[in-house]
């Protein structure tokens, strides 16, 4: 929720032009009308979200869902809500199915509730195939809207409010950044903080340039005063996020890199921990490597996709950076922070990988030793150059492949997984554990997950535990005493 007092705002005068005015005037509207209806059914009115894949995703939906509950309405746990959003992911063609599976269930519910309105935004909705779907074939979807227009949710909801008509608007691309809206964090300790949009690599294999657009930096004023403004509320790590967060700032009216905001979020008291994702091995200066090396605050912690260990592989996915390369800014990394925790993403099974370009993944695997590594099978992607490459690689044989490349990684972070063992670290304790609610589970700097005896109150704070056994992914500690 926001301080914003909405009943003083003119309703009855025209929508203001400018954002976000324009989005708090349609939120006042929207409220106006959510209390008559409350009124009338005398309960409150619910929602519900569901988002799919990456954390940009779920960073739109904490400002969808801060944007409902200024509106009047009330979180619920389940689909049979008055107000039900999806917000999609796109990267594999199977998350679209998983959705259009999820409709069939809320046609149902709105069959019973004739008042609920369904929307459905994000990645998918960028693509004219699936706008025309939901328009043709899901009749019962009322609201559509795509990546680039997420704050506009309050004016839409009441266009189809006010009209009970359904609603599409989806901006095939924008220059625009709007965030002074509403958002509710999941955590009150930790937040996101958006630092950029969109993404200029065009991988082949990647379909996120096309439905999220340009690369669009935030000013790093704009950037350091939200963070602030969060460190005021109780914030105390941060995540910066981008599609590809070290190219941040170039196309600035003022260049900035990544490095220099990353020593002005760190100047900012109250914050603890500052981590940020994703890192494209291409743009990984080594001022950024520098500012690494000497914070107090940024995380242990480096998330560096790979996708491939073949530089021809990596050619063909425009990775722009060989095998090489890649081992080298690892070694340069580990040097300059020893005890930094690495991980990746792993593609098997690219168009046209042959036996010897997976055996140089499993080598840069074996030799940049991962703390862990998300592996995908590769999946045709509509709309991608990767898509018409020649020499698609059999099912069976990227299964197989798939199956090797886990094995060889297990044993890789299994070197890694447990080097802390017997150390005291600082752990920022995240919630009750969810097996025993005697214990509580918090994450130490390296982004490892530990799971000690402790109680509620120890929520949102950075605690010292003694890691006594390492479980592989995970460790089992007790709170230090002497702190």
């Amino acid at each position: 929720m926001t301080n914003i007092n909405y009943e003083l705002i003119d309703t009855t005068a025209p929508a203001p032009e400018q954002e976000p005015e324009r989005q708090r005037y349609f939120i006042a509207k929207c409220r106006e009308i959510i209390k008559e209806r409350e009124l009338e059914i005398g309960r409150k009115l619910t929602f519900y979200d569901q988002t799919f894949g990456c954390q940009m995703n779920f960073k739109d939906s904490e400002k969808l869902n801060g944007i409902l509950e200024d509106i009047g309405y009330v979180k619920a746990d389940t689909e049979k809500a008055d107000f039900v959003y999806y917000n999609t992911c796109t990267v594999r063609e199977n998350a679209n199915v998983r959705v259009y599976g999820r409709l069939g269930a809320l046609k149902n519910y709105k069959k019973k509730n004739p008042e609920m309105i369904i929307a459905m935004c994000g990645c998918m909705m960028q693509e004219p195939e699936e706008q025309e779907k939901v328009k043709t074939t899901f009749k019962f979807v009322d609201v559509v809207f795509g990546t680039h227009n997420i704050f506009k949710l309050a004016e839409l909801l009441y266009e189809c409010l006010s009209g009970r008509k359904r609603v599409f608007d989806v901006w095939e691309k924008t220059d625009q950044i709007i965030e002074d809206l509403p958002s509710d964090r999941k955590f009150g300790f930790k937040a996101g903080v958006n630092i950029m949009f969109g993404c200029n690599n065009f991988c082949s294999y990647c379909i996120v340039p096309y439905v999220r657009g340009r690369e669009r930096s935030r000013k790093p004023e704009d950037i350091v005063a939200e963070v602030k403004k969060l460190a005021s509320e109780g914030v105390v790590e941060v995540m910066l996020l981008g599609q590809n967060v070290n190219s941040y700032g170039k196309n600035l009216e003022n260049p900035i890199s990544f490095a220099k905001l990353l020593t002005m979020v760190e100047e900012v008291e109250g914050i603890e921990r500052i981590r940020f994702m994703t890192s494209h091995p291409k743009d990984l200066s080594d001022e950024l490597i520098e500012v690494m090396a000497h914070s107090k605050k940024i995380c242990k912690h480096l998330h560096l996709p790979v996708q491939s260990g073949s530089s021809r592989i990596l050619k063909l996915m425009n990775r722009k950076y060989t095998k090489e390369h890649y081992l080298e800014l690892v070694d340069k990394i580990r040097t300059a922070v020893p005890d930094i925790a690495i991980t990746t993403d792993i593609i098997v099974g690219f168009p046209g990988e042959t036996e010897e370009d997976f055996q140089e993944t499993l080598d840069v695997v074996r030799k940049a030793k991962y703390d862990s590594a998300f592996t995908f099978i590769y999946s045709k992607r509509s709309g991608t150059p990767a898509a018409k490459m020649p020499d698609q690689v059999p099912d069976d044989v990227v299964h197989e492949r798939f199956d090797r490349l886990l094995k060889v990684v297990n044993e890789a972070a299994k070197e890694q997984n447990g080097k802390l063992t017997g150390n005291t670290e600082l752990v920022l304790v995240e919630e009750i554990d969810e097996k025993d609610d005697t214990m509580v589970t918090g994450r130490l700097s390296n982004n490892s997950v530990v799971h000690f005896k402790g109680d509620a109150s120890l929520i949102g704070k950075i605690v010292p535990v003694v890691l006594e056994e390492s479980k592989g992914f995970y460790y089992l500690g007790r709170l230090s005493v002497n702190g």
